[in-house]
């Protein structure tokens, strides 16, 4: 089966020997996204909320560039530095979700890339 790699400049450059995507067959795999704004290559200011909304907004720009969305989703995976954001964070992620939402995991860290508060990964279906 082919593997192929997904890269866009709509969302951050990986920050290491990796890609910001893969796909295989009928899925995609992305790697983590934390809250970089492409543009400026440098972390979101703000907490949780600033920082979920970016990371998503990371996803959707890598899962477009592979032709597919987050309405594809069929797994995440939230890595949180603290779960008292819990809440926060399921009302940002609630705003880039619709029914049936994808399975989910949330787990909290002892720390991320750069010491952000949040990094989320994504495996969805191609189109």
């Amino acid at each position: 089966m082919n593997r192929t790699e997904i890269n866009t400049k709509n969302a951050p450059e990986a920050l290491g020997p990796y890609s910001q995507a893969i796909r295989i067959g009928d899925l995609i795999f992305t790697s983590g996204q934390i809250p970089i704004d492409p543009a400026t290559n440098t972390l979101v200011s703000g907490g949780i909320v600033e920082q979920a909304t970016q990371s998503l907004r990371n996803l959707q720009a890598v899962l477009t560039e592979a032709g597919s969305s987050l309405s594809d989703a069929v797994k995440v995976t939230v890595f949180v530095k603290n779960m008292d954001d819990f809440a926060k964070l399921n009302e940002v992620y609630g705003s880039f979700f619709t029914e049936p939402y994808p399975a989910r995991s949330c787990v909290e860290v002892a720390r991320l890339p750069k010491d952000v508060l949040v990094e989320i990964e994504i495996v969805a279906l191609a189109k």
